[in-house]
């Protein structure tokens, strides 16, 4: 039964307040031998668990790559249809033009969130 069904019948699916995320890795990647002028290298990375930014120790990461990814990363956590472009689009161009690198988003495990634990916001109403 789809959810507009369950919901034209009053019918509601008892869930756990509870939503799943994946966690992200994104790598630097580049042709071998490239200028790169983002101030990555190669095999650098970062990875998203839930709203948390993990780095390497020693490793930074330019803050207008980071401003290329930011708004995809919450998109890519998410289940998503199979015939959803995001599903399937992984590299991000460096936002300079002339550099020739790419982020590549991989997806690792899925991480469980309880709802009460990432909004005070009140659950609307499910029921019509």
């Amino acid at each position: 039964m789809s959810d507009a069904e369950s919901n034209d019948t009053g019918k509601v699916e008892e869930r756990s307040p509870c939503f799943e995320l994946y966690d992200l890795r994104v790598e630097v990647i580049a042709p071998p031998g490239a200028r790169i002028l983002c101030g990555a290298k190669p095999g650098d990375w970062f990875e998203l668990r839930g709203e948390m930014l993990y780095l390497p120790p020693g490793q930074g990461f330019s803050i207008y790559s980071l401003a290329a990814l930011m708004l995809l990363l919450p998109a890519k956590q998410r289940i998503l249809d199979p015939f959803d472009w995001m599903a399937s689009d992984s590299d991000v161009a460096c936002p300079d033009p002339h550099c020739p690198t790419r982020f590549r988003i991989t997806r690792l495990a899925k991480r469980r969130f309880e709802r009460s634990s990432t909004t005070a916001t009140a659950l609307p109403s499910l029921r019509k």
